[in-house]
């Protein structure tokens, strides 16, 4: 067996007393650690993807390397200034994180101070029959953990045998399984974008929209450093969808709360919400780029350069502005006062729906929903206007939000069967929608531009053939949605929809 198809153990600190005990089968164990330790740093990406897939990424003198639960470590060398996967050198470690998101920065999760070592099995000759690399990783201010890699020796298949049977009786555990993060960083909070609120049958509708706001308030508040500090903009894209999550609650969950009270909640978080638009739409263009580049000829792209030298100008005021807006006495005030009256509840004066079942609830308006865009796209075709396919992109996001809150109320495997086709339409309608804003932004955007100068000309050439091609697209993009609907509303979804929120009935 090479060294590369075995598994990496985690060792309780206690371990390795253990493992230096009396003589397994004739052989003796034998620990030798490296003379000196250096400075480590773990990197991971906010949404903690590399935490969630059980590996550790550690950067130390130069060189990052990839623990992972298969296979042996990866080792390449850094580089002096690493934000993303596409800042790396080219090397191993750089294609096993293919997988995170490349809008996502690496950033620092804690550092403190490695040492390495080898443990062997000798035999009454001082002969090595089987050996592990170890790691060891002191975080500062944290844990202490002992990362263990066996590796056999060719021929010696049974005291590589023993070996895992000493490192597994010592209480070393498989990597992915070991909760590593837990254990070297503790006080390290589990981020994640859609968090699962904990619903019964027996929940009321009152504590489930409450429960859901005071979840998603969280996230927002989770991502105000990252928007402050500007790591990447990913940070400004959950921050808002946690908003637009809470707002969709106060609309969809009609009459749980108040009316007085509920549009006064609509309007305090419509303010949050304000000052991000403009920042948020700047990102968007920024990192679509070079697909508008690739859209028009390169005897047009001196415009392009142009048209992004201005937004990118414009963004630094953006950010600038929003931070000060997050950072603001007032923000803070009003955003801890928000987290208060959905964590104490005492001030939310119920509607007439509140005390309904929030499973009862759910079937209801995820029933109706449901309706309502078949409705609108059995009527759909090339005739349509463009209002229209917007109203049932607006149905099927709040659809979609209705059966992320209510998901753990209904069976897993047939509730995710209904979501794929639904996920395939909302894709087919967020470009349809995509294309028509970005027309409507880039005209609004020439209409600004003041005096015909030979940059504005130059510009305004471009954005004519850039718009001229978004409408093609947003036009081809309006055929698809046609299949994705008839996707989406097949025999088996439609029934799959009776079943779980309409009790079967047609």
């Amino acid at each position: 067996m090479s060294p590369e198809t075995l598994a990496l153990y985690l060792l309780p600190e206690a371990a390795l007393e253990r493992l230096m005990g009396a003589p397994v089968g004739g052989l003796a164990a034998r620990l030798v650690w490296q003379e000196g330790s250096s400075a480590f740093q773990v990197r991971d990406s906010f949404d903690q993807r590399l935490r969630s897939s059980g590996r550790l990424l550690v950067e130390s003198e130069g060189l990052l390397e990839l623990l992972r639960p298969a296979g042996a470590p990866l080792v390449q060398r850094g580089a002096a200034e690493v934000r993303f996967v596409s800042d790396l050198p080219e090397g191993p470690v750089k294609g096993a994180l293919s997988d995170l998101s490349s809008l996502r920065c690496l950033l620092p999760v804690g550092a403190g101070t490695l040492r390495r070592g080898t443990l062997s099995l000798l035999d009454d000759e001082g002969k090595t029959q089987a050996r592990a690399q170890l790691i060891e990783l002191a975080a500062t201010g944290g844990g202490t953990v002992l990362v263990l890699q066996l590796q056999g020796l060719r021929g010696y298949d049974k005291a590589l045998q023993r070996l895992r049977a000493m490192v597994e009786g010592a209480g070393g555990t498989a990597l992915g399984e070991a909760g590593l993060y837990a254990k070297l960083f503790p006080g390290l909070s589990d981020y994640t974008p859609k968090p699962v609120v904990s619903l019964d049958r027996e929940t009321g509708a009152f504590d489930a929209a409450s429960d859901i706001i005071a979840a998603y308030l969280q996230v927002a508040r989770a991502n105000e450093a990252g928007v402050i500090a500007d790591d990447d903009t990913e940070f400004l894209h959950d921050y808002r969808i946690a908003l637009r999550k809470v707002r969709s609650v106060l609309s969809l969950f009609r009459d749980v709360y108040d009316a007085e009270l509920t549009a006064e909640l609509k309007a305090r978080f419509s303010d949050l919400m304000s000052p991000t638009g403009r920042l948020r739409d700047l990102d968007v263009y920024l990192l679509e780029r070079d697909g508008f580049y690739a859209m028009v000829p390169a005897s047009l792209h001196g415009g392009l350069d142009r048209m992004f030298a201005l937004f990118a100008q414009e963004r630094t005021g953006e950010h600038q502005s929003l931070a000060a807006h997050l950072r603001s006495t007032a923000y803070r005030k009003e955003i801890k006062a928000l987290i208060k009256l959905f964590d104490k509840r005492k001030k939310l004066a119920k509607g007439s729906k509140a005390d309904l079942s929030a499973y009862d609830f759910a079937c209801k308006l995820i029933w109706k929903r449901y309706r309502r865009i078949c409705a609108i796209a059995e009527g759909i075709d090339e005739g349509t206007p463009d209002h229209e396919v917007h109203e049932l992109r607006i149905h099927c996001k709040k659809l979609r939000y209705l059966m992320e809150f209510f998901a753990p109320l209904f069976p897993a495997k047939p509730f995710k069967q209904i979501i794929k086709p639904l996920k395939k339409l909302q894709d087919n309608l967020g470009l349809f929608n995509d294309y028509s804003v970005q027309q409507e932004s880039l005209q609004a955007f020439l209409g600004r531009l003041e005096g015909a100068t030979p940059g504005n000309l130059q510009i305004a050439q471009s954005v004519g053939a850039l718009v001229l091609v978004l409408h093609d697209r947003q036009l081809a993009e309006r055929a698809r949605v046609v299949g994705s609907f008839a996707a989406f509303n097949s025999a088996e979804t439609r029934q799959t929809f009776r079943d779980l929120f309409h009790g079967g009935k047609p």
